[in-house]
């Protein structure tokens, strides 16, 4: 019995001694970079945005009132322990010919059933995570649907994700609303756990990405912006390997910060992951992978004015012929920073 009391003390001394890693963001990078934290040994939270309006997720948005899936569903898998065959379940979408359930991930559809079984998306994650072993935190932004919003350079403004990227033009802002406000949510605000981790962390991370879709609406909810500024985290912006039609057409790794920096109003990220590798122009499939432009062009002096530590490698993976992060670089790279920034904490 003492062997096991001292072996526990010995294990919750170990696990205190994690670096402490949150994640926000959404879309298709989160998993990349969750995947490869995994195998470190940090201690993970995701945060993950709840402004999604396309596809399925979309869809069960638009008939149920709770906050969409789909990104959750893949956070989820990406730390999971669970064997392949019961993530590759957890995936399935159905195919167009089954005309009641068609496009839908039966992942999609058991969230939004605990999600009505626990009144609200935010403890039906926390019960799921654990049915399906989830080796870290997973925390949507928000325990409602949010609606996103933009205001363009010409002064037109839209509303929902989709329409925003389908729109083409350039965006000056963006912030979020709740998508059915009642006297109990009349504005966006973030659970009390989602703060309490931003503000424990040893770094936040933010991206791999959409700039405008699927970062800054995490940000744009004011308790989780005034946390992320207030933190004493070491914070970390991915900065996308390419240019998104509708989003970031030309900009520049600095244009990325700047716009992040200038939505808080505050200069708040700290140190920026940069790909220095040339990117071939001709090994991207272009129909697959079709919401990309260009590389993003460096501008190493307009990232140090925006007052960032630069740390450039070649963070390039190449597969699938798509051009992707290399994980494990940026992983490495994110807990030496994270324990850096614990280091000075305890100074």
């Amino acid at each position: 019995m003492e062997d096991d009391v001292a072996y526990t003390s010995h294990y919750h001394l170990i696990k205190r001694r994690r670096p402490k890693v949150v994640v926000i963001g959404g879309g298709t990078g989160l998993p990349v970079i969750l995947n490869s934290l995994r195998d470190k040994d940090v201690d993970i939270t995701a945060i993950v945005t709840v402004a999604d309006d396309g596809g399925s997720s979309g869809i069960i948005r638009n008939f149920i009132n709770v906050v969409p899936p789909g990104d959750i569903r893949n956070v989820l898998v990406a730390l999971s322990d669970l064997p392949q065959l019961p993530l590759e379940i957890f995936q399935y979408r159905f195919e167009s010919t089954d005309a009641f359930l068609a496009g839908h991930t039966i992942g999609n559809l058991i969230i939004t059933a605990l999600a009505e079984m626990k009144s609200g998306i935010f403890d039906a994650i926390q019960v799921l995570s654990k049915m399906m072993h989830v080796d870290g935190k997973v925390y949507p932004v928000s325990n409602t649907p949010l609606t996103l919003h933009a205001e363009f350079e010409d002064g037109s403004t839209k509303a929902g994700e989709t329409e925003i990227s389908h729109a083409r033009k350039l965006i000056k802002r963006v912030w979020v609303t709740e998508t059915h406000p009642t006297k109990r949510h009349p504005y966006p605000k973030a659970m009390n756990e989602v703060i309490n981790a931003i503000i424990n962390a040893d770094a936040i991370v933010l991206g791999p990405g959409s700039l405008f879709t699927s970062i800054l609406p995490n940000l744009m909810i004011d308790n989780v912006g005034q946390a992320v500024i207030n933190t004493k985290a070491e914070v970390i912006y991915i900065c996308n390997l390419m240019t998104q039609k509708g989003e970031t057409e030309h900009f520049t790794d600095a244009d990325h910060v700047r716009v992040l920096n200038q939505h808080l109003q505050h200069h708040f990220i700290n140190t920026v992951l940069v790909n220095n590798h040339p990117i071939p122009s001709n090994y991207m499939d272009r129909q697959k992978y079709n919401e990309y432009l260009e590389p993003v062009k460096s501008d190493f002096q307009g990232l140090r004015r925006q007052g960032c530590r630069v740390i450039s490698n070649d963070f390039l993976s190449l597969h699938d012929h798509g051009i992707f992060h290399n994980g494990d670089k940026i992983a490495t790279e994110i807990v030496n920073l994270a324990l850096e920034a614990r280091a000075r904490r305890k100074l």
